[in-house]
């Protein structure tokens, strides 16, 4: 009988997180095109064919599923351009293969609305709260990697000293211009990005 409890309780667990999962492939879309705000229980119960009570009782809160939502977007953006990119090696090259990770991330997009990032930080600088809290602490670590790649090719020499907080600040503006280009359907963004970038690169020592 024990077997028997265990194991619809593991069946229980395990369509809990596929029914989790779906709603959160839905959610971030829905948020990367309207906004972490356009996201409601009775949204996601429509468009998953899930009932807004099983949501509720999944999330409990408004918050805690925006925070939810942050959360597993950031998690696909690691699995999707950093992650990928780490094969390489430290420096210029690995900086190379995130922005063109970056690249196919924002323009096949992952996200039906394109960055993530792009499309809710706004909304949410002026705020304080654990939706606000998650979403720059999601900015920052990924600025933390460009930086951190940017400071090993300066101290390995391979390329000019430089100003790495600028240079981020730089790339980072670059970016967030370039996802709002590709959601106009300029597809020059692209070369203008690795024109850009192979500039600070290769800037004279």
């Amino acid at each position: 009988m024990g077997s028997a409890m265990a194991d619809v309780t593991d069946k229980r667990l395990l369509r809990g997180a596929r029914t989790r999962k779906a709603i959160l492939e839905r959610a971030v879309d829905i948020a990367s095109l309207d906004g972490l705000g356009g996201i409601s229980f009775g949204r996601l119960a429509t468009d998953t064919g899930h009932s807004k009570a099983g949501i509720q009782t999944l999330f409990k809160t408004k918050e805690a599923l925006q925070v939810a939502v942050v959360d597993f977007a950031r998690e696909m953006f690691v699995d999707n351009v950093v992650r990928p990119a780490a094969s390489a090696p430290r420096g210029v090259a690995r900086l190379r293969a995130l922005l063109d990770q970056w690249v196919v991330y924002a323009s096949t997009p992952l996200f039906a609305g394109g960055c993530f990032r792009a499309a809710n930080l706004a909304e949410f600088d002026g705020r304080t709260g654990p939706v606000h809290d998650a979403l720059f602490r999601d900015q920052r670590e990924w600025l933390q990697v460009i930086a951190g790649e940017l400071r090993y090719a300066v101290d390995s020499g391979e390329i000019a000293d430089l100003d790495v907080e600028l240079a981020v600040f730089q790339i980072d503006a670059l970016l967030c211009a370039a996802n709002t280009a590709l959601r106009l359907g300029d597809d020059s963004a692209v070369g203008k990005v690795r024109r850009i970038v192979e500039g600070l690169l290769t800037a004279p020592r």
